[in-house]
């Protein structure tokens, strides 16, 4: 009999929105959680178990120890009990800044540069020489970025604009930040003179700064009277602050906007390896660092095993286990050198697994956030044999999905619901596979996947001809125009460089609806994000006559004790954080003063908490009602209007994203993975947002693996047979049921599905 330790218990779960629920989890098992999008599940997993695991973690350590790592409060519960050491695979993109490659991020790199400093001929010096943060490692001519980045002076002026009219189109440097305001009010410019009519002098020292060997000093008005500060020219200003360093640590920047004002092209002193020409010289059969770092994994486990030299042998072997396991995970044709910040979420995802599976560790509970996002079917057989490997290991296996082969491996399912959101947060199905079916669960394993026998005429088309970015083999595709597309194939086939790279840089007008996060302050809502609630404030202010900054708690309207944040974080010193509800506003961030005031008989507060649904009977502005309408109309109806973004599922951001870009008619839309986080029971209600789309005059395109998707196209486009240089082909284009004879990896479970 096993006895009570092999089971996690938890007991009074409040957490979000949990309703006082009690749950017991086997230990060495696979447990799935599903349920509906925002039911709950990532409540328990990550809000409860894995923030007290790691909460209990904390405390084996010294205190001076502790107050330097992060803190963790403990989670609404009555009893957490018989935890273990918590490892979490999350879908959130990797952090780390722009030089973040799979090589760093999997701690491979560091042993690939002692192993040339080793046994590389001729010999250059220490491990760190090969690296392009050293000072002699580095490229004298980029700076170790690999790239040449310079400003575009076209791209950055309008020269036929002044300077208070945004001729500079670099936002930092325009009126709306303080050195556009300094280069107005200095008097070293005419504010508003178009820059084409100033003299070729004065257009140098705005553009250029003084000639060599002079100064120029401009007062600068601060609140404690004018200070002269040197004028040093436009584009020096932009290189200095915005090329030369790294620009994912600027705030309020973005990669894209510097680039967007410069050219950039492949350093022609290291071929954009970032490395000084001296340590490329250095070689081991043949190959120099930064060429190991562009090998294919396949390629360089080859290269690694062809070491004989004992020295060399020896590091070879510690690199080989993590590069053999990226490859076990059907990762194979990345490289080292590949940007973590370019992977897709399934990629990221399952390089951070192939990360944690290295290490020796057991009787650790593991926990995945929809681990098959992102896999091709053919790859979640892979992952399902991973699950396994790590139960065997004596581990414990926790996994939020909605794939059902994932669903049908699990030991035990727990379903959470039975709707979202307020609706959710309930237990409404625990137990095995048998069962599942005979219970009020939503998820049923007798899905069928229904194939679309009557797709739309196609008449015209988007032409992408020879396409070759990255593994694309000279591709040209006819994309039909106004139907339902699907790219799919498996990963790294090249369906990201087809569709978001070659089809958005020929039709730019595309509206793009990716996987990345949107902003997600804890002070952003839902009513923020879709550009509602200047309009509910002003609604409130012409009701009261009050100043619509009352009703913002990022204004005058904000809880002087907490200043509109709703809640208090004293520092208690070296004990563990504690957030509480501010007692002046009771956590609702508003001031009794603004409380005080009503629209329709409810306060700012009350209509924030409104629920989509509600919120599309309650207003009668026709701009707030299409706004909301757009919101429940991509499944978003149980969320209130003053949901933070910073709660949102992955799945959730982006249909929020979707619901933002949805006034238009006419449009290209791509869409990447949009059925990411979705449960079965949600896909109808997506598939029908894109069918109205295509019927309004739309050209909707999905890349996708969903099955369901497929089937429910007009037309699909599959790439392969691989993934990296084994990908980039055309395999099939056709519809749904003329894919069901096609020799292609998707066909084959596609006719599996039916």
């Amino acid at each position: 009999m096993s006895s009570i330790k092999d089971e996690i218990i938890l007991r009074g779960l409040k957490e979000n929105n949990l309703k006082d629920i009690d749950l017991t989890i086997p230990k060495e098992k696979i447990t799935v959680f599903t349920g509906l999008s925002g039911s709950g599940k990532s409540s328990v997993a990550f809000d409860t178990l894995a923030t007290e695991s790691r909460r209990q973690m904390t405390l084996n350590y010294p205190q001076y120890v502790r107050y330097q790592m992060p803190r963790y409060e403990r989670p609404h519960a009555d009893l957490m009990q018989n935890l273990s050491p918590v490892v979490v695979v999350e879908q959130r993109p990797v952090g780390g800044n722009s030089r973040s490659t799979v090589g760093t991020y999997m701690d491979i790199h560091p042993l690939i540069r002692l192993l040339f400093s080793r046994i590389g001929e001729p010999q250059i010096g220490s491990a760190t020489d090969f690296s392009s943060q050293s000072s002699f490692g580095r490229c004298p001519e980029c700076g170790g970025f690999g790239e040449v980045i310079a400003p575009d002076v076209n791209k950055m002026i309008d020269f036929n604009k002044s300077l208070r009219a945004y001729a500079v189109q670099f936002k930092p440097l325009s009126p709306s930040g303080w050195q556009g305001r300094w280069m107005m009010t200095g008097g070293l410019f005419d504010p508003d003179l178009p820059i084409k009519d100033y003299s070729e002098e004065k257009r140098n020292l705005l553009l250029y700064g003084p000639k060599e060997g002079e100064r120029v000093y401009a007062p600068f008005h601060t609140k404690n009277g004018p200070q002269q500060h040197e004028w040093d020219g436009l584009l020096p200003r932009f290189t200095r602050l915005y090329i030369h360093r790294d620009v994912s640590k600027l705030r309020q920047v973005s990669q894209e906007d510097v680039l967007a004002v410069s050219t950039h092209s492949l350093c022609p002193t290291c071929q954009g390896s970032g490395l000084n020409p001296k340590v490329l010289e250095c070689r081991i059969h043949g190959f120099h660092i930064a060429e190991y770092d562009q090998l294919e994994l396949t390629e360089l486990l080859e290269e690694l095993t062809k070491i004989k030299d004992p020295l060399g042998e020896s590091i070879a072997s510690q690199a080989i286990p993590p590069i053999k396991q990226l490859v076990d995970m059907g990762l194979g044709y990345l490289s080292l050198s590949r940007k973590m910040g370019t992977l897709s979420s399934g990629e990221a995802q399952r390089v951070k697994i192939a990360r944690h599976l290295g290490s020796s560790l057991n009787n650790i509970t593991y926990i995945f956030d929809e681990p098959s996002a992102g896999l091709h079917p053919e790859e979640v057989d892979r992952l399902i044999h991973i699950l396994k490997s790590l139960i065997n290991q004596h581990n414990t296996v926790i996994v939020i999905e909605h794939n059902l082969s994932v669903i049908k491996v699990a030991d035990e399912i727990i379903e959470m619901g039975p709707g979202a959101g307020v609706s959710g947060g309930k237990v409404v199905y625990q137990g095995d596979l048998a069962e599942l079916n005979n219970s009020k669960a939503a998820t049923s394993l007798n899905h069928k996947i229904q194939i679309n026998k009557s797709p739309r005429n196609l008449s015209s088309y988007f032409s992408i001809n020879g396409a070759s970015n990255h593994n694309l083999k000279n591709v040209s595709v006819a994309i039909p125009k106004n139907v339902l597309v699907s790219i799919c194939g498996v990963s790294g086939s090249g369906k990201s460089s087809l569709m978001l790279e070659a089809f958005t840089k020929k039709f730019p007008e595309t509206i793009k609806v990716g996987q990345g996060s949107i902003g997600r302050s804890p002070r952003s809502t839902l009513a923020t994000y879709m550009g509602i609630m200047d309009d509910i404030r002003s609604l409130f202010s012409k009701e009261t006559g009050q100043p619509a900054g009352l009703f913002s708690f990022n204004s005058i309207g904000a809880c002087p004790i907490c200043k509109g944040k709703g809640v208090m974080k004293p520092d208690v010193a070296f004990a563990d954080p504690v957030t509480i509800a501010c007692e002046a506003c009771d956590g609702t961030r508003y001031s009794e003063e603004a409380l005080s005031y009503r629209y329709q008989d409810k306060n700012i507060v009350e209509m924030l908490e409104l629920t989509i649904d509600e919120a599309t009977t309650y207003f009668n502005i026709s701009k707030i009602l299409k706004r909301v309408n757009t919101l429940k109309e991509v499944g978003l109806g149980y969320l209130t209007l003053g949901q933070t973004t910073s709660s949102l599922s992955g799945g959730e951001i982006q249909r929020l994203k979707l619901a933002s870009h949805l006034q238009k008619e006419g449009q290209i839309y791509l869409l990447d993975e949009p059925s990411l986080g979705l449960h079965t029971k949600d896909y109808g209600k997506l598939l029908d947002v894109f069918q109205k789309l295509v019927d309004r005059g739309n050209s909707v395109i999905i890349i996708e693996h969903n099955l369901d998707f497929i089937a429910a196209s007009d037309w699909v486009i599959e790439l392969g047979p691989g993934g990296g240089k084994k990908g980039g082909h055309i395999l099939f284009e056709g519809t749904p049921e003329e894919m069901l004879t096609a020799d292609t990896v998707t066909a084959k479970w596609l006719k599996d599905g039916i």
